[in-house]
């Protein structure tokens, strides 16, 4: 007899922590994983990462997944944020989701932060990569055959010009001492564009870099 499968929820920004995250539930055969992605309203991409709508759309065909999609106005607030998640998190609740995963890695804060927005719920989260070793879950990810480029630079933490770079080891044997190697504070964001879990790589192609709020370099990236 097949056992039905519990339906979890993984918060999915496109970028390789929630990859590395996604692949590590994924060896749960009992999970049946749902994407929670943020999405910006009027620009139509993905919340601080900056990619298209239709980019995360090719990520899901291909991953062979479903994503809920929290739409949010620009410059959100943190109640706006949360009443809007709510919303879609006490969908899934209904739907038999008791179980949310996340990416994170070290910031004890931002964690707390998850945790008591759940609770409130009545639901649980979890954090399979936590306290890892950051260098080795980047080596993790370039040596496993994950694909991704960067696509948001701060550029107070990291020269702009890497905006559009590919996240490989030169990438990451380039960053100066303080920048850490998975981006955890916040330096750079990304788009997995391949990977073990992908039955087909993204094909896109990238267009301008742009400078928004006076800091953060955004790569465009389109489906190509």
């Amino acid at each position: 007899m097949r056992t039905k499968k519990e339906s979890v929820v993984l918060f999915w920004s496109g970028g390789k922590d929630c990859a590395l995250a996604l692949h590590e539930i994924s060896k749960h055969e009992t999970y049946q994983v749902i994407l929670l992605t943020t999405v910006t309203e009027e620009f139509d991409r993905v919340g601080m990462h900056g990619v298209r709508e239709e980019l995360l759309e090719a990520q899901v065909r291909s991953l062979g997944l479903t994503v809920e999609k929290v739409r949010i106005p620009p410059a959100c607030s943190d109640t706006e944020y949360e009443a809007r998640t709510e919303t879609s998190l006490t969908r899934l609740k209904e739907l038999g989701c008791r179980r949310c995963f996340f990416g994170d890695l070290f910031l004890e804060d931002v964690r707390a932060y998850r945790e008591n927005i759940l609770a409130r719920l009545g639901l649980v989260a979890e954090f399979p990569l936590w306290g890892r070793d950051r260098r080795k879950l980047a080596e993790e990810f370039i040596q496993g055959g994950w694909k991704a480029v960067i696509v948001c630079v701060d550029t107070q933490a990291l020269d702009g010009s890497f905006s559009g770079a590919e996240y490989d080891s030169e990438f990451v044997g380039s960053l100066s001492r303080g920048v850490d190697v998975c981006g955890e504070n916040g330096e750079f964001h990304t788009f997995v564009y391949d990977g073990p879990d992908f039955a087909s790589p993204v094909r896109f192609q990238r267009g301008e870099v742009v400078l928004r709020e006076g800091r953060f370099s955004y790569c465009d990236l389109s489906l190509a």
